[in-house]
């Protein structure tokens, strides 16, 4: 019984930190949409992404033969199931929006890491509405690892860039909740594929009426970033819906700071942002805080 406990810790470290990845590279395509066209909205930027990584969604499960099953365990599941995922949905939606908006108008690294405050809101969500609760050492780890966000995003609350930071925190706050819905739709039985289906539906149709009275036409650069960026979103989506569903937020939602390791990479090289010292030594807070996670 521990092994398998262990086994599936292991795939769920996996899983979140291949989500990681995909969600840092969603980030960098997200800011280069700007610079090959006019400024986009977040929501025209989330439509996109979102249509995307519907599309990818359903070809997934289309060619895993197993849509008639996903959705008959859909059309079983209880009236409180439905109610977390469409609570999942609606602060996935507030999450991605808000986070767009700050990757768009602060440094990369501030906008992605005030985000990556999502695992210690994860831990707190599953703790007072699912009863999961954690070990101080835990506890610990995780606030050595916000603690390293601090030094790598060093925010400052003020003048024109206060209002997009603060959307950046909020961004965080949402899909701190979205991934402890996640965790608990999978205690419901419910498929990840249907998760990321219903989520990325979701939330293209809440971008529509924000479009429709604010669009602004595309170059073809800017569609191809686009796309770009709705690829790396569906693995970001498909990661964090399997890491969750695999090991409990305590236990491997530390290892979704490794997104803060992948942006500073990504940074560098498309960007030619260079971490500086107070970025290194968040760097280095927050591989001692997974590390002290997966030796618990």
């Amino acid at each position: 019984m521990n092994a398998r406990r262990g086994g599936n810790r292991a795939k769920g470290v996996l899983a979140i930190v291949v989500s990681a990845f995909g969600f840092a590279l969603m980030a960098a395509f997200v800011r280069m949409a700007d610079d090959f066209g006019s400024p986009l909205s977040s929501f025209q930027k989330g439509f996109f992404r979102n249509v995307v990584a519907l599309v990818i969604a359903l070809a997934v499960l289309m060619r895993s033969g197993g849509v008639a099953r996903v959705f008959k365990c859909a059309g079983a599941a209880s009236a409180r199931a439905w109610v977390i995922l469409v609570l999942r949905s609606a602060l996935g939606s507030c999450g991605l929006f808000a986070n767009f908006y700050a990757l768009s108008h602060v440094a990369i690294a501030d906008g992605q890491t005030l985000n990556k405050t999502a695992p210690f809101f994860t831990v707190i969500c599953a703790w007072l509405f699912l009863g999961e609760k954690a070990a101080v050492r835990q506890i610990a780890a995780l606030a050595l690892a916000f603690l390293g966000v601090v030094f790598v995003a060093k925010p400052g609350f003020a003048g024109d860039a206060a209002f997009p930071l603060a959307m950046g925190l909020f961004g965080g706050v949402c899909a701190g909740g979205a991934y402890a819905c996640v965790h608990a739709l999978r205690r419901h039985g419910m498929e990840p594929a249907f998760i990321v289906v219903f989520f990325s539906a979701f939330s293209t149709l809440a971008a529509i009426p924000f479009i429709a009275v604010d669009f602004v036409p595309m170059t073809f650069s800017q569609v191809a970033v686009l796309l770009g960026a709705g690829a790396s979103a569906a693995i970001g989506q498909f990661g964090i819906t399997a890491a969750y569903g695999y090991a409990e937020p305590r236990e491997i939602a530390v290892y979704d700071y490794s997104n803060i390791i992948f942006t500073a990479v990504l940074g560098f090289a498309f960007f030619g942002q260079i971490p500086d010292v107070w970025s290194i030594i968040g760097f280095v807070m927050i591989v001692v805080a997974a590390a002290r996670i997966g030796a618990s």
